[in-house]
């Protein structure tokens, strides 16, 4: 399921450029492109071959006014462990859109959790912050799902990664036999649903399926007696943005994603201790 790209090598090459021009912040390129960023948007991470992509989840904006999408954080590994877990404020890693390379990055990486580095035995944790450039022009419709907002569940499960008292987008779906809970998903295999499973600290287990790439890929919650995706609909489905895709794991379904309560309330319990992080606040576009 990861497609990883090593910081390692980047991170000793980039160190004097960014010595020589003081790059930091988001460059301002291609002014006023109209280029759309979407959820389901194929990513890669140069100096890495766009055949080893990964997907975003979800575009809109933080606390700050900054663009942002987030993706899958083990997309990325840094076995120097010098830019995982940490903000990430040079443009030490631009981010294309894997079917329009020629635009240039459409953002750089701010922040990722790397598994195999400083946060093993973090699976909760596993996501990435991208700062989009300010030329592009955020859609809350991907492909196949158009997300409305984030993900609410009043009274639900707490995130383990929560603060006292915590939001009720910080808050888990059900996976009791009596939820008929359900994720429906985007991917390289098309548009997908099915019921969640499983809930182990806000990884869910689900029947919906994916496929190597589609890390960090949407995940949006159906909305029960909204219409599923179906060739009478072009396959299209809309709901709150409900997670991204983790990975597959050795089980029955073997499908398994990252919720948005985890990934929430994780950036607001960093942005208590650190005011400012990247992606604070993080709310779905409403743009269409």
């Amino acid at each position: 399921m990861r497609r990883r790209k090593s910081l390692g090598v980047l991170a000793s090459v980039l160190g004097v450029f960014l010595a020589v021009t003081g790059v930091t912040g988001t460059a301002d390129a291609h002014a006023d492109s109209g280029k759309r960023v979407f959820n389901g948007m194929q990513i890669y991470f140069p100096p890495n071959s766009s055949n080893e992509f990964c997907t975003i989840g979800a575009v809109g904006h933080d606390k700050y006014g900054r663009k942002i999408a987030i993706s899958a954080g083990h997309c990325l590994t840094d076995p120097s462990h010098q830019y995982s877990d940490r903000e990430i404020p040079e443009n030490v890693q631009p981010v294309y859109d894997r079917n329009d390379a020629g635009f240039g990055p459409i953002g750089y990486v701010r922040y990722f959790k790397d598994p195999e580095g400083s946060t093993v035995g973090h699976p909760t944790k596993d996501y990435m912050i991208i700062e989009l450039v300010p030329a592009v022009t955020l859609s809350s419709q991907g492909p196949y799902l158009k997300e409305t907002g984030e993900l609410e569940v009043p009274g639900g499960q707490p995130s383990p990664n929560a603060l006292t008292p915590p939001l009720d987008n910080e808050r888990l779906l059900g996976a009791a036999l009596d939820n008929d809970n359900e994720l429906v998903v985007s991917g390289q295999l098309g548009v997908l649903y099915g019921r969640i499973t499983n809930n182990s600290n806000g990884v869910y287990q689900s029947w919906a399926g994916h496929q190597a790439g589609d890390s960090g890929g949407p995940a949006i919650w159906h909305v029960p007696g909204s219409a599923y995706p179906s060739s009478a609909n072009g396959f299209q489905a809309a709901g709150p943005w409900a997670g991204i895709t983790k990975a597959r794991v050795l089980g029955i379904p073997p499908y398994v994603y990252t919720s948005s309560a985890n990934i929430l309330a994780d950036l607001r319990a960093r942005d208590t201790a650190h005011p400012g992080i990247y992606g604070a606040g993080f709310q779905v576009t409403d743009n269409p």
